[in-house]
């Protein structure tokens, strides 16, 4: 009993630690979910693209939002609800397949609003990048257990790299804090 007491006791300490906290913030903000809005709004607060209209900017983003974050996140709730699962169900490599096909049919919706609002190739690229890493994760999926947190903030790289060709800029500091993403953190290997 003593034994289980302590072990609580080091797990509640290790939550409470100020690098598990600011992992967590951070891992909740680029969930593979948040990329393409992330992207946006880095495309029009960041980039030429500033000068367009804010109204512009926030319908935009305000489906953006809707179709990559709240529809997606919502369908899974749902689904999850609706079976009895809890969170970490969703770890089974074998009980991914669902959420992942609620995922792809609310990319590709956005995709087609972002095509019938006649939205830029280069802007509606975001939504394409994320759905084909989307589907090669679900595809990779039949096989091995894969992370989409390491598989978006590849993504983001590459979309950082792609932009900074299409923007000329030199994307060697935001590549740097790229790399610093959480998710790609490796626990040292021990022989």
């Amino acid at each position: 009993m003593e034994a289980n007491e302590t072990t609580e006791a080091i797990t509640a300490a290790r939550r409470n630690s100020p690098l598990e906290v600011s992992s967590r913030i951070i891992s909740g903000i680029f969930t593979p979910f948040m990329i393409p809005f992330v992207a946006f709004f880095l495309l029009f607060f960041f980039t030429y693209l500033r000068i367009m209209p804010i109204q512009y900017k926030l319908i935009v983003l305000g489906i953006v939002y809707c179709f990559t974050i709240l529809m997606p996140m919502l369908a899974i709730y749902l689904f999850q609800k609706i079976n009895g699962w809890g969170i970490h169900e969703l770890g089974h490599r074998e009980k991914r397949f669902v959420p992942y096909a609620l995922t792809i049919i609310s990319y590709v919706t956005c995709l087609i609003t972002m095509y019938k609002i006649h939205l830029p190739r280069y802007m509606s690229g975001i939504i394409v990048a994320a759905l084909i890493c989307m589907i090669l994760c679900t595809l990779i999926n039949f096989k091995w257990k894969i992370s989409t947190h390491v598989a978006s903030s590849g993504m983001m790289v590459g979309g950082l790299l792609s932009y900074s060709f299409i923007f000329n800029f030199n994307p060697v500091w935001c590549s740097a804090f790229s790399f610093c993403y959480p998710e790609c953190w490796a626990p040292p290997v021990s022989s």
